[in-house]
């Protein structure tokens, strides 16, 4: 009797093994972001020493599935055909082309083919420099286009566009299609406080440039998100508070040529607060 019990308890336990290991084991939690009515991109400005290849793998890896689109991943003068097979490839890495730019433009001309461009690529965003003197015309485009066009920011680097102050003073009263790049790096670079200036300027906050840098002055320099004198909490809270529902994409700017543990890190760390800020 003793011998026929073991045997039948070890039938038994050999059975919940089996079943145990026919259960799916859980999947990891969705990225945090994945509830916030903001969304986590990359800026394509961080892989221009890559090819697209590169890029898609490292998206995937970091599951981020927003990517601003940069010229030398797919150039201006692109054929229909190159553009269809470009977002193909993305599909496939389950990424979404969300805007192009940022693109430089001093003249009409520039301005004519950068909405053109946009308008092909199949996006409502154009992240640009244009020349002071062409605003007026790049409002009418947007109306024309129907799209939106974000200013990026440059910080004390070049005349144009220093911070939020400068590119709110410039489209105030032009089409409320057109605002900022909010680049929080380069606006604290500036001497200016980010988490304020998206709250004083959110009805033109049309995209969000992520990064962290050393310093408020021309002397600070970009790190890793997380290890500079940026506010990232208070940012994320003022992201809830003004219900921005663009994209913030990591513009990495560190260690470019193998910037891959830095994005890591710092996606990791910008998680890690919107997990850690939620109420």
């Amino acid at each position: 009797m003793k011998t026929l019990l073991s045997i039948l308890l070890a039938l038994f336990s050999f059975g919940g093994v089996v079943n145990a290991q026919e259960q799916k084991r859980p999947d990891p939690q969705p990225a945090p972001e994945t509830a916030e009515s903001f969304r986590l991109g990359m800026a394509g400005w961080s892989f221009h020493k890559f090819n697209l290849d590169k890029t898609l793998e490292t998206l995937q890896r970091a599951d981020v599935k927003y990517l601003c689109i940069k010229d030398f991943h797919l150039p201006l003068n692109s054929t229909d055909e190159e553009i269809q097979a470009f977002h193909k490839k993305l599909a496939e890495s389950d990424v979404t082309g969300y805007g192009v730019g940022p693109i430089y433009i001093k003249t009409k001309e520039e301005v004519d083919n950068a909405f053109d461009y946009a308008k092909r690529v199949g996006v409502k965003l154009i992240v640009g420099v244009p020349n002071y003197e062409l605003l007026p015309y790049v409002s009418d485009k947007v109306a024309e286009y129907d799209m939106q066009y974000a200013i990026h920011l440059h910080g004390p680097d070049i005349a144009l566009y220093p911070d939020a102050d400068d590119v709110w003073e410039n489209v105030k009263d032009l089409d409320p299609r057109m605002g900022m790049c909010l680049d929080i790096g380069h606006d604290r670079r500036n001497g200016k406080d980010p988490v304020a200036d998206l709250e004083k300027y959110q009805s033109r906050g049309v995209d969000i440039h992520l990064k962290d840098v050393t310093d408020a002055t021309k002397l600070g320099y970009s790190v890793e998100v997380g290890r500079g004198i940026l506010d990232i909490p208070g940012f994320v809270r003022m992201l809830r508070k003004v219900k921005y529902t663009g994209v913030v994409s990591l513009e990495h700017e560190r260690n470019m040529d193998n910037p891959f543990m830095g994005i890591a890190e710092s996606i990791g760390y910008f998680r890690g607060v919107v997990a850690a800020t939620k109420e």
